[in-house]
């Protein structure tokens, strides 16, 4: 017999319009035959206890969370995994029974784009950009995946090295940190270096992080969280210094990834979400 009622995902954010998540979705879901389909909800701030009130009354199977909402869902959660807790935010709730069941998937994407690649993060020492949201998220999964050292750059001191000393006190990896004054020097023990900032994204496409480039060596792994657009003017200078280049395209894609697998308990299809988010670009 045909079923007729669609299984509900969604994104619960403050603006939610041009967040993309939904064509990567919605791509998997077609590719695989599900009924399921992915909405994007705009939910005011204050109006997070009443979506979350109607997610259950419509019997959604999940939703995930953007801003400003992923700090403000905690107190809701019946239970919250170990890294979203370290994290101290959640991006991805599951609903079983009525019950919400909340992961943080925007590090564990960084993480699964490098393993895709054959990167390892063990003993490896990372130079992080950054120390908003996303930059904690991969600093947390990096450093609960075996990272020795991560090294934070950031404008914003108390921020930085609140993040330096979280990472410090609460996982196996050490960690210190620089302000951000003038050009960064690339460090020659680094590993891995990683963009988690703004800068560069959409339309701000000539700009590039203040740094020192010829610090970037042959073998160095390069990553940027910018997905749109994928081919920034940080990896473009990375590539023509010989190091590997990850883009944020395909951590946004892994990280969705992650959700559609928590949700669905089916593998996601990655190179149908990876077109379908190229497309969306």
């Amino acid at each position: 017999m045909a079923m007729y009622r669609s299984e509900l995902i969604g994104v619960f954010g403050f603006p939610v319009d041009e967040n993309p998540t939904v064509v990567m979705q919605e791509a998997a879901f077609k590719a695989l035959h599900m009924n399921w389909r992915y909405l994007n909800f705009e939910i005011n701030p204050g109006e997070l206890k009443k979506a979350i009130e109607a997610a259950i009354t419509f019997g959604m199977k999940g939703f995930n969370l953007t801003i400003p909402h992923k700090t403000d869902i905690i107190p809701f959660l019946d239970e919250m995994s170990p890294d979203a807790r370290l994290i101290g935010a959640v991006n991805t709730v599951k609903v079983v029974e009525g019950k919400l069941y909340g992961e943080n998937t925007d590090g564990k994407g960084f993480v699964r784009a490098l393993g895709e690649e054959g990167i390892s993060l063990k003993e490896k020492r990372i130079q992080l950009l950054g120390a908003g949201g996303a930059a904690r998220a991969i600093a947390v999964e990096a450093a609960l995946a075996g990272a020795s050292h991560i090294h934070i750059v950031n404008r914003d001191g108390e921020k930085g090295q609140d993040l330096t000393n979280h990472i410090s006190e609460n996982t196996p990896a050490t960690a210190d940190f620089r302000g951000w004054y003038g050009p960064v020097e690339v460090r020659d023990e680094v590993d891995i270096l990683v963009n988690a900032t703004s800068i560069g994204l959409y339309p701000h496409v000539s700009e590039k992080p203040d740094l020192d480039y010829d610090g970037i060596k042959p073998g160095m792994v390069v990553c940027d969280v910018i997905p749109n657009p994928p081919d920034t003017m940080f990896l473009a200078e990375a590539k023509k210094r010989g190091a590997t280049a990850l883009d944020g395209l395909g951590m946004l894609v892994y990280q969705g990834a992650i959700g559609f697998e928590y949700w669905t308990g089916q593998q996601a299809p990655i190179e149908v979400m990876k077109a379908a988010m190229r497309g969306a670009f």
